[in-house]
């Protein structure tokens, strides 16, 4: 996938920001999709501090975009089905310097769903201005840990090797807890 941005953007290098900016904009609003791989592409093209800017930029005006979105098409829907959980209601209630703290707290963690935190805001009550600084202003470190990891990794340098042997590690560790929880429950 990656490779296949690359030349994409290497094919329309006149227009390639807003491309990539575009493209953003769509894995925001879908919110599953990981951003990584656009990342990476960014860096790859435009080198590390271009790139990272222009998915600086993509992944915030896709945040917006994505909660306009989720709070004008669904928030009468799936409110009314979740508010009977408390925690949830609580979450959904925060507003002002909580949801600020609480949204860029949540957006400082780089392997967090983007999608996630903007569909959980979209459907509480935090204002939209809110929102946009606090995922804004969290995600610059998180993209600064991202972008870095995924330039080294890229580049196969010995800080990549080690990125990736963690996270090899930490994904092994997982599978193992995982199978032992599952050989517990029969």
């Amino acid at each position: 996938m990656q490779e296949s941005v690359i030349e994409f953007l290497l094919l329309y290098e006149q227009v390639a920001i807003a491309i990539s900016i575009c493209i953003n904009l769509l894995i925001s609003i879908f919110g599953v999709i990981p951003s990584f791989f656009l990342t990476a592409a960014n860096l790859i093209v435009f080198g590390f501090w271009e790139g990272m800017l222009v998915s600086f930029i993509g992944e915030s005006l896709g945040a917006g975009l994505s909660f306009w979105i989720y709070r004008k098409g669904l928030k009468r829907v799936v409110v009314q089905k979740i508010e009977r959980y408390k925690w949830v209601s609580k979450l959904l209630k925060l507003r002002g310097k909580d949801a600020f703290g609480t949204i860029m707290m949540l957006r400082l963690l780089p392997f967090v769903p983007s999608g996630v935190i903007t569909f959980a805001a979209a459907m509480g009550e935090v204002s939209g201005m809110i929102f946009f600084m606090a995922s804004s202003i969290g995600k610059i470190p998180a993209l600064v840990i991202e972008a870095y990891s995924v330039y080294h990794v890229t580049k196969w340098t010995t800080e990549g090797k080690f990125i990736l042997t963690v996270i090899a590690c930490f994904g092994l560790i997982l599978m193992i807890v995982s199978r032992k929880k599952s050989r517990q429950t029969f």
